[in-house]
């Protein structure tokens, strides 16, 4: 990624698409206070640079079957540069896992999965997650209900 300095109109212009990332060029100029043509170049240099790293679709997991959250912390019989390369590069191949992040504290790695209910989960944990060699201790948290969920990032905090 390389060195841009976001202004205020960069700001604007994220936080709408990242409140709309189908969002016309020309309704985007126009929340912005810019014309089309030096819109779409910010939007272009955002991405160029890195900003801006793509653009999804937000599935509600419901609706796809997805009704089990899962929040896993995992511990690894050892913490050298090899198990650790091991256990994010296996991890990575899991489409249940949706976040996994390095940590500090009791727990090597947190995970966050999605799954269609508790026996998949069951599978997930004894057919993947527990299998990788490096893996000595899982311990597990279930989501009850989301209260705070946002994918837009506090830009303009």
């Amino acid at each position: 990624m390389s060195n841009i300095v976001i202004d205020a109109i960069d700001k604007a212009i994220i936080d709408h698409l990242q409140a709309d990332g189908r969002m016309s060029n020309q309704s985007l100029s126009q929340l912005v206070g810019l014309s089309p043509s030096p819109c779409l170049r910010r939007v272009r240099q955002l991405e160029e640079a890195g900003v801006i790293n793509g653009y999804v679709a937000l599935v509600s997991p419901e609706a796809v079957g997805l009704a089990v959250t899962a929040f896993v912390r995992v511990r690894l019989n050892a913490q050298g540069d090899r198990q650790l390369k091991e256990f994010e590069e296996v991890v990575a191949t899991f489409p249940e896992v949706l976040e996994c992040y390095l940590m500090t504290g009791d727990s090597d790695y947190q995970l966050r999965v999605m799954v269609g209910s508790l026996s998949e989960f069951e599978d997930f944990l004894r057919q993947k997650l527990t299998r990788i060699a490096t893996v000595s201790q899982v311990t597990s948290s279930f989501a009850l209900r989301p209260i705070v969920y946002r994918t837009a990032l506090p830009i303009s905090r």
